[in-house]
């Protein structure tokens, strides 16, 4: 089963483990997903109740230990140092975690117990579905030694092939290289990631993590000239970051917008605005002068992506310092219309300026 994106251009947005062992992973092209697996079937995604189900998981999570860093919808770190008083070791925690994401999701988890965030993530990942995989701290170098250099996060794509076209294929051998044959490939970063190879990680769980932007973008099923249509999507792009603003109670100061042409060159155009705002008329209303600007420069350019982010980010509640006299906000209509999206769907109601023409 894969679910996807929507439109020819979409692309896996995840896939089941049986859809996996034909190849299939994320973020790959719905295309060459079929390619590799023909047989899939393909469900669209389902984002206001994964929404749902992930506040479940991060409320049980929360019963255990107040130091819960997330990561996305369904992962997290969580320090449980001070809860092994009142709930037992490590180990039971993570078991009783287990347990009570299937009672009240239905739902399987797999968990990582080690010394720290970066051994806890690798741990979590190596005995996937519902796995549970412990790593002492004198466990940590014979854990990881064998483990593939994909398996380092962080460690992407093009640089785990240097890596391994360097003749290093696991952490083992990634901790033992010498300076000669890794600095060609991470320059200064060489001794940290030689700490990583050995599972050597300081980073504290924070709760309070802030997020530094979000985003919303989307790849055209076709390619678009039109500008008209052009500015209905990215209306649209606009209200669906802004939406998530809201949601997080958080304003922006800076909008960026990306273009992606249809031989795939691709730009962003940003601007600083005052006061901070999550209205969605205001982050759309600059967009729109970021996208005509570079029209401008790219007349009858053919676009197969827009996306619109917001950074500069704040808490919600210091709005009023930046509140402009006489401006009339518009932040109720916005606070509507994400109610009635949240109890009847994200097509419930749109904005005119959004609805393509």
């Amino acid at each position: 089963m894969v679910v996807r994106g929507i439109g020819g251009r979409g692309v896996v947005a995840a896939a089941s483990y049986e859809a996996r062992r034909f190849g299939v992973r994320s973020a790959m092209p719905m295309r060459r997903a079929l390619e590799l697996c023909p047989q899939a079937i393909c469900i669209p995604p389902r984002m206001q109740h994964y929404r749902q189900v992930s506040r479940q998981v991060f409320a049980i999570f929360h019963e255990f230990t107040p130091l819960v860093q997330g990561l996305s919808l369904d992962e997290a770190y969580l320090d449980v140092t001070a809860s092994r008083l009142l709930k037992g070791d490590s180990v039971a925690i993570a078991k009783a975690i287990k347990s009570r994401i299937r009672e009240v999701t239905g739902l399987t988890a797999s968990v990582g117990v080690a010394p720290n965030r970066l051994v806890a993530k690798i741990a979590s990942d190596v005995n996937k579905p519902d796995g549970l995989t412990i790593v002492t701290p004198d466990e940590v170098l014979a854990f990881l030694d064998p483990l593939s250099v994909r398996r380092l996060p962080g460690l992407g794509r093009k640089t785990g092939q240097k890596v391994e076209a360097a003749g290093i294929h696991t952490l083992g051998e990634l901790r033992r290289a010498s300076d000669a044959v890794l600095w060609p490939i991470f320059g200064r970063h060489t001794p940290r990631i030689r700490e990583r190879a050995a599972g050597i990680d300081e980073r504290p769980v924070t709760p309070d993590w802030e997020e530094k932007s979000l985003s919303a973008e989307e790849t055209f099923d076709t390619d678009i000239a039109d500008p008209a249509r052009l500015h209905a999507e990215l209306a649209r792009l606009a209200d669906r970051s802004c939406a998530r603003l809201r949601a997080k109670r958080l304003v922006a100061g800076c909008v960026t917008v990306k273009i992606r042409r249809h031989d795939f060159a691709t730009f962003t155009r940003q601007r600083s605005f005052a006061p901070h705002s999550n209205e969605s008329r205001v982050v759309a209303n600059l967009a729109h002068v970021l996208l005509d600007e570079w029209l401008r420069s790219q007349p009858g350019a053919r676009l197969r992506l827009l996306g619109v982010g917001v950074s500069d980010l704040a808490p919600a509640e210091q709005l009023d310092l930046f509140e402009v006299p006489g401006r009339t906000p518009s932040t109720p209509l916005d606070e509507a219309i994400d109610r009635i999206r949240e109890r009847f769907g994200q097509d419930a109601v749109r904005r005119a300026s959004s609805i393509r023409r």
